[in-house]
Parts: structure tokens; C-alpha cells; sequence
């Protein structure tokens, strides 16, 4: 998620992980040197040329957090306020994979319930939207 501003004008859509651990969602803050810095959110990142999203998903997650993981499915789709369309895909890390935050992208990494996530002001709204449509019982992540 590295990019320059131009990049993300030219890409117009995005991958969201979405990764759990009893009731705990795994959740970023954002480093100082990406969009939104220092925001609250889930990983992910643009979809670049010729990828599919579990591509883009598994990537994101290996540049970000050094993270082993499987797709598992699409949960959920909606564009952000600046029209950006996301892709929110289910993912589960592999066996002892040991997360390790890149500081270039992510400041810290944590466990939040939808709650604690909630309660964060500076929750990125796509966040706040999809913990929403998660309440509202559109798809389940179990």
C-alpha cells in the first residue's frame, strides 16, 4: 500500500483482509508515510494491474505484515466516499505465522473487537461501514 498519490488515482479499486481470532478482528494503524496516516483499519490495499483479489489480498498482507495467509472468500463489496471500489475478502493466516509490521506502511497491528474498533475516531468510514453491514447480518464471518 506504498504507493504515490498518482497510483491511487489510477487505481480505482481495492482489497480489504479480513481476519479474525475468536472475537477479535486483526486491525492496523496506518504508518505516517501512506494515505490516511495514521488511521484505523483493516489491511489491505490497491489491486495493482493483472492481479485478481486473493492476489492482491495475499500480497498486501505478505508487503504490510509479513504475513503467510489463505483466501478464503468474498464477503462484501461498496465504494468509498472518493470512489474507490473495495473487495472484503476473508482470510485466515497460516499456521504460526508470525506478524511483523512493515514500518514503511504500518504503524501497529492489533486484535479489536467490533466494539473497540468502533470506539476508534479515527476508524477509516469503509471500516465503520462495513463493522455496519457486518451488525446488520448482511454476511457473517464465521
Amino acid at each position: 500500500m506504498n504507493q504515490s498519490p498518482s497510483y491511487w488515482r489510477r487505481s480505482r479499486s481495492g482489497v480489504v483482509a479480513v481476519i479474525t481470532q475468536a472475537d477479535r478482528f486483526l486491525v492496523i494503524r496506518r504508518s505516517r508515510l501512506v494515505r490516511s496516516p495514521l488511521a484505523v483499519c483493516f489491511p489491505g490495499g490497491g489491486i495493482e494491474p493483472g492481479e485478481t483479489e486473493s492476489q492482491a489480498l495475499l500480497r498486501e498482507l505478505e508487503e504490510e505484515l509479513s504475513a503467510q495467509a489463505r483466501a478464503i472468500g468474498l464477503l462484501w463489496r461498496s465504494e468509498s466516499p472518493s470512489g474507490l471500489q473495495l473487495a472484503w475478502w476473508r482470510a485466515e493466516l497460516e499456521e504460526g505465522c508470525e506478524l511483523r509490521p512493515n514500518p514503511a506502511e504500518v504503524d501497529s497491528i492489533h486484535w479489536w473487537t467490533a466494539d473497540k474498533m468502533l470506539a476508534q475516531r479515527d476508524l477509516l468510514p469503509t471500516n465503520r461501514a462495513f463493522l455496519a453491514a457486518l451488525a446488520r447480518r448482511e454476511f457473517t464471518v464465521d
